[in-house]
């Protein structure tokens, strides 16, 4: 199954650091927290990445293509131009790393990537700045078990973020970020079907408003409640929360060894 990581924002409240770098780049560390996010997949089985790429998305191409030779040792041999490569254990991932546009919003770099995901499997999909220690392949059985279009991970961090309305586990209505509410919000790490491609349209179109809206409304939108860590990075406060937490070993969403 392949997982989709939305990478190509401008991040502009955290610019202290989005000036050089795209924000799934800003390291928790000294390893970019997309990343991170990665590795949480990977420890479940999930190796298969399709990176949505944007603002920057140079940086994570170089990041990438250049990633065997920094991760490993290399023995070279300078009269023959020959290089003996020590594998240090690289991460087994596979990572197409794909151009959706400087401006495009989030439902329409998903929809620009309907030639590449596979017409009858389902996907994975989240946001390049938020790690939690959930279980990915709970929520893939959760996902599987219900038989809807799409699945939203929901979790319950500081009210500023939004909220999301129940029906037992079926979303019945969906707002993203209101200011005066607190409960349920969108905490990313979907799973979808290709139905939902269906509900987007062009480069305009956001993921949060109409698509997952007119889910919620035709009884498609399901939620996996997720009671444990989880973090976003939207500001420099929140990048020093994470690196604090890493730094004092105290990094919930490190799952893998």
């Amino acid at each position: 199954m392949k997982t989709v990581i939305l990478c190509g924002g401008l991040g502009t409240r955290l610019s202290e650091e989005t000036v050089v770098k795209p924000k799934p780049m800003v390291e928790i560390g000294g390893r970019p927290i997309l990343w991170h996010i990665m590795k949480t997949y990977d420890h479940h089985g999930f190796r298969d990445f399709v990176l949505a790429l944007g603002y920057k998305g140079e940086v994570i191409k170089s990041f990438f293509i250049n990633y065997y030779t920094y991760a490993n040792d290399a023995t070279v041999h300078l009269g023959s131009g020959r290089v003996d490569w020590t594998d240090n254990g690289t991460e087994d991932w596979m990572v197409s790393l794909i151009d959706t546009g400087l401006k495009t919003m989030t439902g329409g770099r998903l929809k620009r990537l309907s030639s590449i995901l596979e017409p009858r499997e389902s996907f994975m999909l989240t946001y390049g700045d938020g790690v939690a220690d959930i279980d990915i392949e709970a929520l893939v059985r959760f996902h599987r078990s219900h038989g809807k279009l799409a699945t939203v991970t929901a979790v319950r961090p500081a009210a500023r973020f939004g909220r999301m309305i129940f029906d037992g586990d079926q979303v019945v209505d969906f707002k993203e970020k209101p200011q005066t509410e607190e409960g349920w919000i969108n905490g990313g790490f979907f799973v979808f079907e290709p139905g939902v491609l269906d509900y987007l349209e062009g480069d305009e179109t956001i993921l949060e408003a109409a698509p997952l809206e007119s889910l919620a409304r035709d009884g498609q939108l399901m939620a996996y409640r997720h009671q444990g860590f989880w973090h976003c990075m939207d500001t420099l406060r929140d990048r020093n929360a994470l690196e604090e937490l890493w730094a004092t070993k105290q990094a919930q969403w490190k799952v893998w060894r």
